[in-house]
Parts: structure tokens; sequence; C-alpha cells
């Protein structure tokens, strides 16, 4: 995941967005092709805890350099542009948080193709949507630790690329489905949420 790379034309202050996910901007009579991010922050709005406001959220956002941030819900997911790798990003966006909430959030961080990438590689897709999760995760999924694993309730899991799928047949909400993770950093919505956050990313 390298920084994007930029080429010069004899063009100055113009700006062409590409469909469906990808921005050219010109400037200066440099010629960038940037990324439309996503970023899903960990344990945020969530019971009482990790307060951040999504105004707040954007600020930071823009005082990284971020282009055009914009938020979905309050559960921290916020989608920008950005010429800096997926790793970059993450790393300056989790730092920035950790400064504003004095405490370390994780953020899954994802290009809008992959999050596309991701909507359409649920397993689950003959189910209500209110019912499947994706567990989102920074690296790859522990794929024979998930092997055949189920839950209590009927609960199906399923690994993808950087993704975990599950169905919870009765609902997430009362789960006691848990899943063998460790210390890895991981955040979940649901599709609804995800299929959303794809629109909005491709709009």
């Amino acid at each position: 995941r390298s920084e994007i790379a930029a080429f010069t034309l004899h063009i100055s202050n113009l700006r062409i967005r590409l469909p469906p996910r990808m921005v050219a901007a010109l400037e200066g009579g440099r010629f960038t092709i940037v990324a439309v991010y996503i970023a899903l922050l960990r344990g945020i709005n969530v019971g009482g805890t990790g307060l951040l406001a999504m105004k707040d959220l954007v600020g930071i956002c823009e005082k990284l350099g971020f282009g055009n941030p914009r938020t979905y819900i309050q559960s921290g997911n916020v989608i920008f542009e950005s010429k800096l790798s997926e790793d970059t990003v993450r790393g300056r966006l989790e730092n920035a948080v950790e400064a504003k909430m004095r405490k370390r959030i994780d953020v899954m961080v994802r290009t809008a193709s992959e999050m596309r990438a991701a909507l359409e590689a649920n397993p689950f897709s003959d189910n209500p949507p209110n019912k499947v999760a994706v567990v989102f995760l920074a690296g790859t999924p522990p794929v024979e630790k998930l092997r055949g694993i189920t839950g209590p309730d009927g609960e199906q899991v399923q690994a993808g690329a950087r993704e975990i799928y599950v169905y919870y047949p009765s609902g997430m909400g009362r789960s006691k489905l848990k899943l063998p993770l460790g210390d890895a950093a991981a955040t979940v919505r649901n599709i609804n949420t995800v299929s959303k956050l794809v629109e909005l990313a491709e709009a």
C-alpha cells in the first residue's frame, strides 16, 4: 500500500471527479489521483461511552487535510478523500482521535472499492440484512479458528478477505457468540450500514 503517485500536466486549479470511486485533482499544474476512503471507528457513541460528536470527527479529518469529509449516523463512520496510503491514513486518524478523546480508538480503513467488494462478498445475502454483521479487521481473519464455528442460537460465521461475516438468526443484541479474535483490532457494522456507506462513497 504505497503512496499513490502523482504526475505533472500543464493545467492548474481544476478538479475532476472520476466515476465511481476516484477523484482526480489538478492543482498548481500537478495532477493527482486520490482515493475515496471509508474509516470505521471502534466503540464510538455506544452505551454512553466513547463519546465523539460527528462534527468533531469531520473537524479532525479536515485538520488532517482529508478532502470532503462527511459522516454517516453517530457510530463513527466517516468518508473522505486522500492521496495518502491506507496505512498512513489509518495511523494519522488514530493519533488525531486519540489526542481528541485521550484514549486509543481503533480505526479500520477501506477504500470505496474495497467496501463494495466486502458488501458483494456477503455470504448471507439471502438473510435479513439487519441480522447480518460484518466484522472489519486491520489484517486477515484467523481462518482456521473460525472454521466450523457456530453460536448457541444458530449463529453462522464465515471469513472474508479482511472481514468476518456473521449471521445472527435471533439478532445481534442478545447473542452469546464469541469470536476468537484475541487482541486484534476490529469493529462491527451491519449490512445495512455497509450498504449505505458504499452508496455515499460512490455518490
